[in-house]
């Protein structure tokens, strides 16, 4: 689902309507609340294009996802399904902890989506790869998470996954993706992707699982999200590899 936050409540776009955040105000104050989202809207995307032209993370890092192998949308979905695959591609724009990025696709209720990498993950000392969603917090409060999470799986030949361990019962989803907002973009001064300690996204380490190396990942909608249209379940803005396998030929799917 993709939300913006409107005087402390979750304000969720449609395309098809002019929506109006559930408030007890009179007509005109809702009228102007309307407007003030839609206008919070426009600046998100102007953000976004100003963003590309700025970059400074290369769209064509081997560290990101080269490929989407595969996608299954569940219900109430369409969002960004039009900019498939490049809005899952290359590095993740950010929003920060008080609104979440537009430049998403969403999965919709039980989706699920497989990407092939660029390079291996391999497993290290400390996290080795980064999901990105679009979670944050309502009024930059932890305590009040938006979240949609996501169950992740990792494979080295695409075929044979493994899970994380995800707890999908109740928030914070220890273990899950789209549950911590997203920091990390692609223009100047904005968090590298790749500094987990800045970056923000849900971190995984392949310790976890016993495994030594990935190359494709997969992310099923966990169904705990919003589930109205057009941007039900899992929002995804990119996927990073942080430690990964540099003596190896990159993937590249132009």
């Amino acid at each position: 689902m993709i939300a913006l936050v409107c005087d402390g409540d979750p304000f969720v776009p449609s395309p098809s309507e002019h929506a109006v955040a559930p408030l007890d105000l009179a007509r005109g104050e809702r009228t102007w609340l309307a407007v003030g989202c839609v206008a919070r809207a426009v600046l998100c995307a102007l953000a976004a294009l100003a963003a590309a032209c700025t970059s400074s993370t290369p769209p064509d890092d081997p560290r990101f996802a080269s490929e989407v192998v595969g996608v299954t949308y569940g219900r109430n979905a369409s969002y960004g399904q039009d900019q498939m695959p490049e809005v899952v591609l290359g590095p993740p724009r950010g929003a920060g902890d008080r609104q979440g990025s537009l430049d998403v696709v969403s999965l919709g209720v039980g989706g699920e989506i497989v990407l092939r990498l660029g390079l291996d993950a391999i497993d290290l000392d400390g996290p080795d790869l980064a999901v990105f969603e679009n979670a944050f917090w309502v009024n930059g409060d932890m305590r009040q998470p938006f979240a949609e999470p996501g169950i992740v799986g990792v494979s080295a030949d695409g075929t044979t996954f493994v899970d994380f361990p995800c707890d999908t019962t109740a928030a914070p989803f220890a273990g899950c993706a789209g549950v911590a907002p997203v920091f990390a973009s692609d223009h100047d001064g904005a968090p590298s992707p790749f500094d987990p300690a800045h970056s923000g996204g849900d971190l995984f380490d392949l310790a976890v699982l016993g495994v030594a190396r990935a190359r494709f990942v997969r992310i099923r909608d966990a169904e705990r999200g919003a589930p109205g249209p057009p941007n039900a379940g899992f929002d995804l803005d990119a996927v990073a590899v942080l430690h990964a396998d540099a003596g190896e030929t990159p993937d590249r799917h132009d």
